[in-house]
């Protein structure tokens, strides 16, 4: 045998397996087929991914990675929704021109120049992005305000004003970090949080007929927010007119998204977000503390995951396959909260699809929005669609009646949302919507009221009448305010929405 012979010999044995060898081997296993690893496999996401006997091949490799990175990607987008969310919210204030800890007020009220998701035209809103980085913080509030505060995880920290612990009569909140460990003197309600960063939302009825100044001076002359060291001797609050401003509140829904992770992240302390969602985060590149540079491969990738998200947002709100959601099994009428959980539970599970569909529409967690005390408070119904199930289309017009009594306390309304924006539907009506309380507005002879919403107004129905834009698609929200027992038993349903020809 030559030493060329010899040496081929070598390499043969070295790579042929065992049991050619040698046979069977003595201590053998009964392998189930489906345990083992083709060396071809063809699927129909990745097409032909190749092993040597289970060892993925180098483009295979590649295939899996790539992939791998989309779904997390996308779960960071659809998972991470909430955390951008109330990030966009701090950053709108700041295109406002409200600083960290600096209160943002509508003092005439909204209009869809703000980009705002679901927001109404009929409430004065007061907020502020309440941060405790340097120290614990004071929020002093006055009687008769009705208001939540989230965290910058977008969880629920505490209802603030008539269904907080001040019980609408006014007083101090001391916010502290769970690490702080600064006494707390009497007369202020404690707060403990795991964030730096807070959405402090409140909310104030104008007066009669509409009028705003008076609440407007109210709220001027009882709120205030100031750092804990300060309370000696507070300083005056700064307050930012924004109504008729042209700002943005909205999370983006490309790949700009990744980038107001990143910001939040470096923007609170460390256990300021669940280790799944940090670790997703980090699997793509997002990390406190470190630079977000992702390289050319990873660009595209989030750019591929955030249209995906985006599509997925939008599929599941404005067109779930999930009949939870909806209030009644022959109305359109549908709602994130239809399960009576701010947390998105049910049976111990976490609803995704619900989450999604929250915070893709919405804002504001707080446990008074799934199921608030009969004849105070608000609910919301929401559709997309006509009572064919058809999107609904601002080049028609629909009519939707709502029976007699209907059971609302205070008052109810419709507001119409953009269904790119999810904002106010731009019109020529500063309203985007139409209300009990608009003068005019008239009944049927039954006491029930039918609405209208279209391009034009019906002739003898322009108090009635909301209007939609030609070429735009728009959702319609449905608020009881002060909802009666019959909206929680379901006795009462309003009607769909019907094209009139």
């Amino acid at each position: 045998m030559t030493k060329l012979t010899k040496a081929l010999a070598s390499c043969l044995i070295m790579t042929l397996p065992i049991t050619t060898l040698a046979g069977k081997p003595e201590f053998a296993a009964d392998v189930p087929e489906n345990v083992i690893t083709p060396d071809v496999v063809n699927t129909r996401t990745l097409g032909k991914l190749e092993f040597f006997d289970g060892m993925p091949a180098p483009a295979s490799v590649d295939k899996v990675f790539d992939n791998l990175d989309l779904i997390r990607a996308t779960t960071a987008f659809l998972d991470g929704m909430k955390i951008a969310s109330l990030r966009a919210m701090f950053q709108g204030y700041e295109d406002a021109g409200a600083s960290p800890n600096e209160i943002v007020i509508t003092e005439t009220l909204m209009d869809a120049r703000s980009i705002w998701l679901t927001p109404n035209t009929t409430t004065i809103y007061i907020g502020a992005n309440v941060d405790i980085s340097s120290g614990p913080v004071v929020i002093e509030v006055p009687e008769g305000i009705l208001g939540l505060l989230d965290d910058a995880a977008f969880d629920y920290v505490a209802d603030i004003g008539v269904l907080g612990p001040d019980k609408g009569k006014g007083g101090k909140y001391l916010l502290l970090h769970n690490d702080d460990d600064t006494a707390v003197p009497e007369g202020y309600f404690e707060l403990r949080t795991k964030t730096y960063e807070h959405w402090l939302l409140l909310r104030r009825s104008p007066g009669p007929n509409g009028e705003t100044e008076s609440a407007v001076a109210a709220v001027k002359a009882g709120l205030n927010v100031y750092r804990f060291s300060e309370a000696g001797d507070p300083p005056a609050e700064t307050f930012i007119n924004v109504s008729g401003k042209q700002y943005n509140t909205v999370h983006a829904n490309d790949e700009d998204f990744f980038k107001e992770i990143h910001v939040a992240l470096n923007n609170n302390p460390e256990g300021a977000f669940a280790p799944e969602i940090l670790g997703t985060f980090a699997s793509i590149g997002i990390k406190r503390g470190e630079p977000f540079a992702p390289d050319a491969r990873m660009r595209e990738i989030m750019t591929e995951a955030a249209a995906i998200a985006n599509a997925t947002a939008r599929a599941i709100t404005y067109a779930s396959r999930d009949r939870g959601t909806y209030f009644y099994e022959d109305r359109q009428w549908n709602s994130p909260f239809q399960r009576q959980s701010y947390e998105f539970l049910e049976d111990g599970a976490r609803i995704l699809d619900d989450r999604t569909y929250f915070f893709y529409m919405a804002t504001g967690i707080t446990p008074a929005m799934t199921a608030p005390p009969v004849g105070s408070g608000s609910v919301y119904a929401m559709t997309a669609r006509d009572e064919d199930g058809v999107y609904l289309d601002g080049s028609k017009t629909y009519k939707v009646t709502l029976p007699a009594p209907i059971p609302a306390k205070n008052f109810w309304s419709f507001m119409l949302y953009s269904g790119q924006t999810r904002s106010i539907l731009e019109t020529d009506q500063k309203s985007g919507g139409i209300d009990s309380n608009r003068p005019g507005i008239k009944p049927n002879a039954d006491g029930s009221f039918t609405i209208y919403v279209g391009p034009e107004a019906p002739r003898g129905w322009e108090n009635n009448w909301a209007q939609t834009m030609p070429g735009k698609s728009f959702n319609v929200m449905l608020r009881l305010y002060g909802p009666l027992e019959p909206w929680f038993d379901k006795s009462w349903k309003p009607g769909d929405f019907v094209e009139v020809k």
